[in-house]
């Protein structure tokens, strides 16, 4: 049996197909090949239209088809990664209403602050294991006092993945790990938290069902099958938020095992059976994709939201039509600490460990006479580890302590000087493999669908494909550059 994973990410859809006998990867394709575009009508605010990402999932699929050739005939099951926190919202006709508010949209701030005052930080903190923060709960109850017309005519809503499984299936369903990355889970009740629902005014029946992550979920109708060109009824038995796909992908999936991922935004997930909150909720926990009651798996999460994309904006507004390979290789030339140069990369929106403020990207200790552009790519990406630091020692608080660090060889992890900077500001090595989210939701859809007779089966192919150790040589001047930054920081 071939398995169709399907990541769909805020820069493109990418579908990848696997044979599930070896695990090996035989078709990938992503969609649109530049970004795709935010809709901001305001400073903060993030949208996409859903039909946008379905545009984009044709063509992904269709392009998957054609390297496969008479192969795709043999896909057997459908698993879906998608971008978390996001919010599509619905008709009774299951028609879309508004373009949905993404992750990155940071409008509902506010909301998530009066619900945290009003539900009473132990509350929230206690059952919720978060502030209800900027989370799709909160952006629904944007919508609710500024779209009422909006909010009327809302049948159900749904995270980005579960827009498309419905798109695919006909049947309307999230999953529990769905339902706590929105703020809707109660852990101490085991169940969807009535006392926000009611605070924020919401009716129950806005939700989907929720089933497990790994599960058959629906099957593929006909039309869409004619529409994708794949076979008709093969079964969506996985669906997870794109952190703990990443996880699930690199065979993360038990207590003290960490993953990480670095392309738009970046993250550090680590799995705990401990039902612990941060006191300052700087940092998210969530249900795993493999949870449980009788044997509980959580998500604790730190999240960086300008990471990729300030790498990307640099080769659009800097890079003079380099390529990522090229800007690394011209930073490479440059000595770790960047010569002074530190960069801030707070630039999409509102930072979750610092506070829910937005505090904008920032070049600091800029010297018009010695820095080039070598020098800003270099900083950009020691910046973005410097984040990563910094929020790791906010983990460590909360009992996650990576003693390894698990990353696919994509994004910004493809860069020796990123992977050598984190290694030696954490102390740790980092492991890089042969997966992807597309190709973790590939293999969730073999579990789901009951392909493999174990969960360690469905991990067969996956790969150590690089390690990278700390250079002690270097550490001390990683060291010294970073409390330059945390200075920096401090004074924002």
């Amino acid at each position: 049996m071939l398995l169709l994973g399907i990541d769909l990410g805020s820069s493109s859809i990418k579908a990848s197909v696997i044979d599930g006998e070896s695990g090996k990867y035989l078709a990938s394709a992503f969609y649109p090949k530049d970004e795709m575009k935010f809709i901001a009508k305001k400073t903060g605010w993030a949208e996409q239209d859903p039909e946008t990402w379905w545009t984009n999932l044709k063509l992904s699929i269709a392009d998957c088809n054609s390297q496969l050739g008479t192969k795709c005939s043999k896909i057997g099951a459908i698993g879906i990664s998608y971008q978390m926190h996001g919010l599509v919202t619905l008709d009774k006709n299951y028609k879309v209403l508004r373009p949905s508010i993404i992750w990155c949209d940071d409008r509902a701030i506010a909301y998530g602050e009066k619900a945290f005052n009003g539900l009473g930080k132990d509350f929230c903190l206690s059952h919720l294991l978060n502030s209800p923060g900027n989370f799709t709960a909160t952006k629904l109850a944007w919508v609710k006092e500024n779209e009422p017309e909006v909010f009327a005519k809302i049948h159900k809503i749904m995270l980005p993945g579960d827009y498309f499984a419905l798109r695919l299936t006909g049947e309307p369903l999230t999953t529990y790990s769905g339902l706590s990355e929105g703020i809707f889970w109660d852990f101490l009740e085991n169940g969807i938290s009535g006392k926000l629902m009611d605070f924020f005014g919401f009716s129950s029946e806005v939700l989907a069902t929720a089933v497990p992550s790994f599960s058959l979920q629906g099957k593929l109708l006909k039309s869409v099958a004619s529409e994708l060109g794949l076979p008709e009824s093969i079964p969506v038995s996985y669906r997870a938020g794109d952190q703990p796909n990443n996880a699930l992908s690199l065979n993360v999936l038990e207590p003290g095992e960490v993953a990480a991922t670095a392309g738009t935004s970046g993250v550090i997930y680590g799995v705990t059976d401990q039902k612990k909150h941060e006191p300052l909720s700087r940092v998210n926990t969530f249900l795993h994709v493999n949870h449980t009651q009788a044997d509980p798996r959580l998500g604790v999460l730190l999240c960086i939201s300008g990471t990729g994309i300030l790498n990307s904006w640099l080769r659009r507004n800097t890079g003079n039509n380099l390529t990522y390979n090229e800007m690394n290789d011209l930073a490479e030339k440059v000595s770790p600490g960047s010569d002074g140069l530190c960069i801030l990369p707070f630039g999409n929106g509102a930072e979750r460990m610092l506070g829910n403020r937005n505090t904008g990207a920032r070049i600091l200790g800029l010297n018009f006479s010695t820095h080039t552009n070598a020098h800003m790519f270099r900083a950009a990406q020691e910046g973005i580890v410097f984040s990563i630091r910094y929020g790791l020692d906010i983990m460590n608080e909360a009992g996650i302590i990576p003693s390894v660090i698990r990353a696919g060889a994509a994004n910004m992890f493809q860069s020796r000087i990123f992977r050598e900077t984190l290694s030696c500001m954490t102390n740790t090595e980092i492991h890089l493999y042969n997966t992807d989210g597309s190709i973790g939701a590939a293999r969730g859809a073999g579990i789901g669908c009951g392909y493999y007779n174990s969960v360690k089966e469905a991990f067969t192919g996956l790969k150590t494909v690089g390690v990278t150790a700390p250079d002690k040589s270097k550490t001390s001047a990683y060291n010294e550059a970073y409390s330059t930054w945390i200075n920096y920081l401090k004074a924002v």
